[in-house]
């Protein structure tokens, strides 16, 4: 035993040597190649970090944020704001209601906002003919969109900043009046929404001193003041509401820069905490009232913002009694598209509820030398689960000369639960209260009761 385990010893103690003399070179190449391998595993990994970063933060660093003002930015859950609203109406010339309940001018309600800007004013646009001049015509009523121009290019000389963004693809028709208005310091960005969306920035809408704004269909257009039916909303010391709208004014804004491409994810400054799940509540004009801003085209609603077709949807959806309906085409197919196809949503949903749950569907469509001939096609195949009417407002033959004139331009809804004031493809304000002798409902109610009534409005179609 001894023996065997001396001679074990004794192998081992031989070996040694010549292990050791063996392994310490390889140790020594494992080592340095060991290093390398941390080295180039580090150098990757550092890449991988450079590229994710690249792909997660840039997008979020080219959108700029606005931390002088931090009340664009992140919104509270409770609104303390009592606001006063206010519908607002352009008659045109000539054409007279028998309302016990006039409505303030639009022209008036931009002159005054204009007159009580104390800090800033941003309009976003769709184009820009306030003169004569741009609709080459010599007409008198021309003289309120110009006093109403004039009066905003001398509003930056005052000390109040003005901006305004509007639709590149209108630029010919806009450019004198936007070169003017740039002249006299105001602030002009051009949305080329045809890239950007193929389609057109068709918003109209005033946001003054981030406290009051204006939401409606009237173009920045004289005769949209004078000669064309119009509707919107006037909304003062409304500021939670105001500064929602102004984070829709701030994506035009950031859209109208140079090589503006749309975020894949819009950051969360243009977020929204107002939406069809969790609108506003707030005072309107002493009541309880529920609102919310929706948008459109889906690309151009951040995380929040309720989608404008979701929200027409609801509205239809949510009525007990009746929908209201003005508008100036009904046509259910993709009128801009390359092909054009049936587009069945907004028709559908008209229908369904009229067939399935008998609620009372009215339609005030506009009848001009402009309508699309199919439009009275689709119109008489709801003339059995529905009623409607076509809006011709009477030209004389001096007026029957101005362009684009002249017609029922208005887009609004009314139903026993909710008004619903607006314009397509664009912004729309959805006003709740479920008193259904709410302000909203009942007076935008007896809006389209007196258009329907008026003797402008027939159903002979």
């Amino acid at each position: 035993m001894m023996q065997i385990s001396l001679c074990f010893i004794t192998h081992c103690h031989s070996a040694s040597p010549a292990y050791n003399l063996v392994i310490y070179p390889l140790l020594n190449v494992c080592l340095q190649f060991y290093k390398w391998a941390l080295l180039i595993t580090g150098i990757v990994v550092l890449l991988l970090l450079i590229l994710l970063t690249q792909l997660l933060l840039l997008p979020l660093l080219l959108v700029p944020v606005d931390y002088h003002n931090n009340a664009l930015l992140f919104q509270t859950e409770s609104c303390s704001d009592s606001c006063r609203a206010v519908l607002v109406e352009s008659i045109p010339q000539g054409l007279s209601f028998n309302s016990s309940m006039p409505s303030p001018a639009i022209a008036d309600v931009w002159t005054n906002m204009i007159v009580e800007a104390k800090h800033s004013l941003d309009i976003a646009s769709f184009y820009w003919t306030m003169t004569n001049e741009d609709t080459n015509t010599s007409e008198p009523t021309a003289q309120t969109g110009e006093q109403i121009l004039q009066e905003l290019i001398k509003l930056p000389k005052t000390g109040v900043s003005v901006r305004i963004a509007v639709d590149s693809s209108q630029s010919f028709k806009s450019q004198k009046d936007l070169q003017a208005l740039k002249d006299g310091g105001v602030l002009v960005r051009e949305v080329n929404m045809l890239k950007l969306t193929k389609g057109v920035l068709h918003t109209k809408f005033w946001v003054v001193d981030k406290t009051h704004l204006f939401i409606g269909s009237a173009n920045m257009d004289w005769r949209s003041l004078t000669q064309v039916k119009e509707l919107g909303l006037a909304m003062y010391n409304c500021s939670c509401l105001a500064q929602d709208l102004e984070k829709i004014f701030e994506m035009y804004w950031f859209l109208g820069q140079p090589d503006a491409v749309i975020p894949h994810h819009w950051p969360s400054n243009y977020s929204t905490a107002y939406n069809q799940d969790t609108p506003l509540s707030i005072l309107v004009n002493g009541t309880s009232s529920r609102i919310y801003l929706s948008s459109a085209p889906p690309a151009l609603c951040p995380d929040g913002r309720t989608q404008d077709l979701q929200a027409i949807l609801s509205i239809i959806e949510d009525a007990e009694e009746f929908v209201y309906i003005a508008v100036m085409n009904f046509l259910p197919v993709m009128e801009f598209s390359h092909h054009k196809r049936y587009w069945s949503d907004i028709d559908s949903q008209l229908r369904r509820i009229a067939y399935e749950r008998k609620i009372k569907v009215r339609l005030l469509i506009s009848c001009w030398p402009h309508s699309e001939p199919v439009m009275f096609t689709f119109l008489r195949s709801l003339a059995a689960i529905n009623d409607h009417k076509t809006f011709c407002v009477p030209a004389t033959e001096e007026q029957k000369k101005i362009p684009y004139a002249r017609v029922n331009h208005n887009k609004y809804m009314v139903t026993d639960q909710v008004a619903y004031i607006g314009m397509p493809i664009s912004h729309t304000c959805r006003l709740t209260n479920r008193s259904k002798q709410h302000l909203y409902t009942t007076f935008l109610r007896k809006v389209v009761c007196l258009a329907w009534q008026c003797p402008f409005v027939g159903s002979d179609i």
